[in-house]
Parts: C-alpha cells; sequence; structure tokens
C-alpha cells in the first residue's frame, strides 16, 4: 500500500493488489528475468546457510560421493563381481554419483524451498518460482565442485574422454531440467501437505537402487529397457557415462527419458502454478 498526494494536498492510499497471471500453467519468464538478482541472492544465502558451522564446509559436496563410491567399490566392484562394462568399478561409480547426487540434492532443496522461505512468501511479493529454482541451483554449485574429483580419477586410470565429451553440460542439464520439473511438484504438495517431507528421504532411496547408477541398465533384458526410460535418471546417467566413456549407447532408453523429464517439467510448472495463489495462505 503507497500514499498519493491529491492536488489539495490531502494523502489518500493506494492498494495495490499482485493477483496470479492467468496463463494457463505457463512459467513467466520475463518476470523472473526481472527479479534475478533475488535469485543470486537466494542461491548464495542457500549455500552460505547449508555449510554454515560446519567444520568441512563445501567439503561435503566432494565426500558423499567419494565416500559412496568407496563404500560401493568394496561390496559392490570387489565382492559381488557388478560389471561395469571394462571400466574401472571405482570411476564408473562416481561418475553415476556425480550426476544422482547433483539430482537428489536439486530435488531436496527445492522441494524444502518454499516452507523454508515461508516468512518470505508471507511478507511481499515475488516470482515463487525463484525459491525452488534457486534449490537447483545451489546443488549446479555442489556439482562442480565434485567434477574435479572425476578428473583425478580418469587420470589415474589412465581413461580420456570420449568424442562425446561435448555432450556431457547437456546431460547435467537434463538432470537438472528433471530435477526441477519434479521439485516444482513436489515443493508446491509440501506446502499443503508436510508428509512430502518425510516421504523424499525414502523415495529417493528406492530411486536409487532403480538407478543404473552401481550397475550398467545392461544388466536388464533388452525388452526391458524402453520400460526402465521411465524412470528419468537412468537415461540421463547411462548417457552421461555414453560421454565421458564412450560406453554402449541407448538411445531408446535416452528417448523415453527426455520425454518423462519434458513431462514433468510441463506438469510441474502447471501445478506449481495454479499452486501459487495459494501459497501465503496455507503455508
Amino acid at each position: 500500500m503507497t500514499a498519493i498526494e491529491q492536488h489539495d494536498g490531502s494523502v489518500e492510499p493506494h492498494i495495490t493488489i499482485v493477483r496470479p497471471a492467468e496463463d494457463g500453467g505457463r512459467p513467466d519468464l520475463k518476470e523472473a528475468w526481472e527479479f534475478r538478482e533475488l535469485l543470486y541472492y537466494l542461491v548464495w544465502r542457500s549455500i552460505k546457510v547449508r555449510y554454515k558451522q560446519t567444520v568441512l564446509g563445501a567439503s561435503w559436496a566432494v565426500l558423499q560421493p567419494l565416500l559412496t563410491m568407496l563404500v560401493l567399490s568394496v561390496f559392490l566392484g570387489r565382492l559381488a563381481r557388478v560389471p561395469s562394462g571394462g571400466i574401472p568399478y571405482p570411476l564408473f561409480a562416481y561418475a553415476g554419483l556425480v550426476v544422482w547426487t547433483f539430482f537428489t540434492s536439486a530435488v531436496s532443496q527445492a522441494t524444502q524451498s518454499l516452507v523454508e522461505q515461508q516468512s518470505m512468501i508471507t511478507r511481499v511479493y515475488f516470482p515463487r518460482i525463484l525459491l525452488p529454482l534457486s534449490g537447483v541451483l545451489a546443488a549446479t554449485v555442489d556439482m562442480l565442485l565434485s567434477l574435479p574429483v572425476l578428473v583425478v580419477l580418469m587420470i589415474f586410470y589412465g581413461f580420456a574422454p570420449s568424442r562425446a565429451a561435448w555432450t556431457l553440460p547437456l546431460f547435467l542439464l537434463l538432470a537438472g531440467g528433471a530435477a526441477l520439473g519434479i521439485g516444482l511438484f513436489l515443493s508446491a504438495l509440501n506446502v499443503r501437505y508436510r508428509d512430502v517431507r518425510y516421504a523424499i528421504p525414502f523415495i529417493i532411496q528406492l530411486w536409487f537402487l532403480s538407478t543404473p547408477v552401481m550397475y550398467p541398465s545392461s544388466l536388464l533384458p533388452h525388452a526391458w529397457r524402453l520400460l526402465y526410460g521411465i524412470n528419468p535418471m537412468a537415461g540421463v546417467i547411462e548417457g552421461f557415462r555414453w560421454g565421458l566413456f564412450g560406453t554402449e549407447p541407448h538411445g531408446g532408453l535416452l528417448m523415453v527419458s527426455i520425454a518423462i523429464i519434458l513431462i514433468a517439467l510441463v506438469g510441474g510448472f502447471r501445478y506449481f502454478r495454479r499452486m501459487d495463489a495459494t501459497f501465503a495462505d496455507v503455508v
């Protein structure tokens, strides 16, 4: 509410009412761009808060996939002898874990973003989509910190990137798109049903077991490959390994995963925009 001074010297209050756009659920990219400085602030604050009062700080972004890789290498690589397509198992597992950790961290942060910033939502207006988007971008910073370890492992095992290495950013972009689409849906759902925050860790555990992080998708019968692509991260992780190591391509699997990611993005945007008007009242 603002005040407008009249010609006679009196002051008359002026109220501006902000309503959600009725655009069929399409994201208002122009408005989001106008608030890009706020997005930068949200990402920076998310990173600072996450590592505040920690001894190791941002090193946790590297330790999480690295320690998981060590455990998998001992129990699955050495004891269970899980095949890795001629790639040393530690390198095989870490390549998948880089993408998987990025995805799960982005989904988790995006899901909690609206509830964690409820004071902002109830006090000022800004495009609410910036909150889950900032969660995905903050997870991107962690992922970038874990990539140098992958380079060190490739040098240690004497593996050079394949000719398709230029596609690696595209697969990371697909992982981010999948996380954003799912995060938009879950963040809006989490505002109304707080059970979501308790279900996410359990869902991620089951998702991890059904994703080719610790094993190759070639273990599945060929007839199941396309169906397996319904898991969007299956195609993304296999595609990332293909771009990095030049492994056997799984074109059909990747196409199905890309289609699912696009559906998740469109569906997540539409549901988020439809629920946008209720966030301040419910949160």
